[in-house]
């Protein structure tokens, strides 16, 4: 165990920053070290040269709590590692003990610390590990002793174990979904760590409520997670330095799924309190969290009518039981194979994973006819192939920078991309696996959003954020079709999920005592 940095009022503040993201489905494939590889594996003066780029890759916590304290005084920068990776399936346990020991090895060479930044999600699981999160947090407290400071930011969607609690001195969960206040929940972090450095010693308490809601009853602009997040807001006061509300990642099927509540206050009876009272109010509302999704027959229909009459406001249809930032391979050919059969036009879709395709598309060239074979390889349930005489009408290396909502201003990896049309749909295809984020993902391969009729998106929700100027919310459609990130729990083949659980036991009966 290292000592804490000597007192000194005069002293700058040495702080280690770095972070494990990854959100896991525990239906889908395992993720590997190839791919954070291709998305956030960065460590020591790598990380630093990162954040001071214009548009850097690393998360946007990171970026924002380095903001604030540059903002709030000198500080020297001490950069750990940073992994992270859009949501996959459990981690290989080879690859994170790795990332457990090269954090250990940088924290040790660190010498004396001030405070600890980390930028977690909080809904990892591994192949060997459950609670891969709390385990950083334990492998950080067990270096730095317990005098250090260690704050980290959390997904909105964390599954939160009281060990990861414990551990931690402050957890601050995102409060938007989409999540575009990713940045400004670092900057919490960095004013509440400068507290820490000033005196403050906070005390925190967790609620764990017996409850999964539906993934897309979770947007932040209204409804009843907007209704439960602002509750807990309107008790930051008095004593009260923080209020998190997790709505957890169903999807992780694990002993921790379920909302949680985080209180970080002055004393732990103030966050006690208050935390049972948030956990109340959200069990309040659980009824009106419901799913409302629309047949695969009937979002045809509605394509195909905005196809033949332009006169009709444009679609956006969302893939949002093939979310890859849920976990889902991007790649279910449901919604294409039925658009391309009823002859929709005017219809652009993406991005859908397909390293073969995307290579082969690479080496036709543009203008290249030929027969586009989608999942020739891909055996993960749902994600079977999709065979249409296609042509190749764009072509990239994949390397953009994002132009709206959650993925602004950094730069994001497609790996080698293709535009194919099939029939009167146009497709983006990729290499790396992504979600919807950014309009870039269409726009960089010469789409024309504007121009469109319909576009279907392999997202849950966050497309919203980067969509929102070409289609309202009246104007979006969320389909219903089979995946790895179906909303609808009954669909799920749980092994890991605790019962009783609402909704699966709609009568359950609980309080937070």
């Amino acid at each position: 165990m290292m000592t804490a940095a000597p007192e000194s009022g005069n002293r700058t503040p040495r702080i280690a920053i770095g972070g494990f993201m990854l959100e896991s489905n525990g239906h889908a494939p395992v993720s590997t070290r190839e791919e954070f590889a291709a998305n956030v594996l960065i460590e020591g003066d790598g990380l630093l040269a990162d954040l001071a780029s214009a548009n850097p890759r690393s998360p946007t916590t990171l970026t924002g709590f380095a903001a604030a304290m540059d903002k709030t005084g000198t500080w020297e920068r001490i950069p750990l590692i940073m992994a992270a990776v859009g949501a996959s399936g459990p981690v290989d346990q080879a690859f994170f003990d790795w990332v457990v020991e090269r954090l250990r090895t940088r924290l040790l060479a660190a010498g004396p610390l001030d405070g600890v930044f980390l930028s977690q999600h909080g809904a990892a699981t591994a192949t060997g590990d459950v609670d891969p999160d709390a385990t950083i947090f334990r492998a950080v407290r067990a270096v730095v002793g317990p005098d250090v400071p260690i704050v980290a930011t959390l997904d909105l969607h964390a599954n939160v174990s009281l060990a990861m609690v414990a551990a931690a001195d402050v957890l601050v969960a995102y409060r938007c979904n989409p999540h575009t206040d990713m940045p400004d929940r670092g900057a919490d972090c960095a004013h509440h760590l400068r507290a820490m450095l000033g005196g403050l010693r906070p005390a925190s308490a967790f609620v764990k409520l017996p409850f999964i809601p539906p993934s897309t009853s979770q947007n932040t602009k209204s409804g009843p997670y907007a209704d439960v997040i602002a509750y807990g807001q309107s008790k930051v006061a008095d004593g009260v330095i923080d209020v998190s509300v997790s709505s957890g990642f169903t999807l992780g099927d694990t002993p921790k799924n379920g909302m949680s509540v985080i209180v970080t206050a002055t004393t732990q009876e103030k966050a006690t309190v208050v935390a049972r009272d948030v956990a109340s109010y959200a069990w309040s509302q659980r009824s009106r969290f419901v799913t409302s999704l629309t047949a695969l027959d009937e979002a045809t229909a509605m394509a195909l009518a905005c196809g033949k009459d332009a006169g009709r406001p444009a679609l956006l249809f969302a893939d949002v039981a093939d979310n890859p930032g849920g976990g889902g391979r991007g790649n279910t050919p449901y919604i294409l194979a039925a658009f391309h059969a009823a002859g929709v036009t005017g219809c652009a879709l993406g991005p859908v994973y397909d390293p073969e395709l995307a290579v082969e598309a690479q080496q036709l060239g543009v203008g290249a006819s030929f027969e586009a074979r989608f999942n020739r390889s891909e055996t993960t349930t749902f994600s079977g192939p999709f065979t249409a005489a296609g042509k190749v009408m764009a072509l990239s290396n994949g390397v953009f920078v994002g132009r709206r909502g959650m993925a602004a201003g950094r730069t994001l990896d497609m790996g080698p991309a293709a535009l194919i049309a099939v029939g009167g749909i146009q497709v983006v295809v990729t290499t790396n696996r992504h979600q919807a984020l950014d309009p870039m993902f269409f726009e960089s391969l010469g789409v024309d959003l504007s121009g469109l009729r319909s576009l279907v998106v392999k997202s849950r929700g966050h497309f919203r954020a980067a969509f929102d100027d070409l289609f309202s919310d009246d104007r979006i459609v969320e389909v219903d079709v089979p995946g790895l990130t179906t909303p609808v729990s009954q669909n799920v083949p749980w092994r890991n999920l605790l019962r009783p659980i609402y909704p699966l036991d709609p009568d359950l009966e609980w309080s937070p005592a």
